[in-house]
């Protein structure tokens, strides 16, 4: 029987294509906060506010993807994987747009101005942070690969890497947050208390990013070992 659904489509080709389109959407929608915190830090608040839109709009693509390929992921007697492993990493994918449009707009809702002392910091560890979900991308693209050679042979070795890249690239951006932390811990006494803690929280949310994508990883080299 042929199918116009496009996401049934993707599962005929494989069942993992349409879990590959949802977490490059979420990256997509994640990677916009490096112009938007450009244009936070040179304060060009309209142009904050459209990326901020674009940001809105490629969250909305990521969860109408997640909830297609939750209403037609098959079962697994069909999949070489457990369901439940999937939707697990459709749910940790997801997050990462979630935790991006959360950023930017509480930025933008309370126009919260990035103080001059600690802006290379931040571009740095929001930068870092994204390198992380990136590598987590590029490892769940390999996913097809691994399938094809029955979990064995080289591609496991090259999943493998990649996965321990994405651990490092994590512990990067954990050193980074740390040094954005302490670099605001020296400046915010000359800020509004209410600024400073929504900027802990920004801190925090975009050290999240980093955080679910190493789970991604997690849930990968979990499929390895099975």
């Amino acid at each position: 029987m042929v199918t116009n659904n496009p996401i049934l489509q993707m599962f005929a080709r494989s069942p993992f294509k349409p879990m590959q389109e949802h977490i490059a959407k979420a990256q997509a929608c994640a990677l916009e906060l490096i112009p938007f915190f450009d244009a936070l830090m040179a304060d060009d608040w309209d142009k904050a506010e459209a990326i901020q839109q674009r940001i809105t709009q490629l969250e909305h693509d990521a969860d109408e993807l997640k909830k297609d390929v939750r209403a037609h992921l098959p079962n697994s007697i069909f999949l070489p994987v457990p369901r439940s492993d999937l939707l697990d990493l459709l749910r940790m994918q997801d997050k990462i747009a979630n935790r991006a449009k959360d950023i930017a707009g509480l930025m933008l809702g309370r126009q919260m101005a990035i103080p001059e002392e600690i802006k290379p910091q931040m571009g740095s560890f929001v930068r870092g942070a994204l390198k992380t979900s990136a590598q987590a991308m590029a490892a769940f693209n390999e996913i097809d690969e691994l399938i094809s050679s029955g979990f064995g042979g080289h591609e496991v070795h090259v999943v493998e890497d990649m996965i321990h890249g994405i651990d490092d690239l994590e512990h990067d951006a954990d050193d980074l947050e740390r040094e954005i932390r302490h670099a605001l811990f020296q400046v915010e006494k000359d800020m509004h208390p209410i600024d400073a803690m929504f900027l802990y929280k920004v801190i925090n949310w975009i050290g999240e990013i980093a955080d679910r994508a190493q789970q991604v990883g997690a849930r990968l080299q979990l499929l390895l070992a099975r």
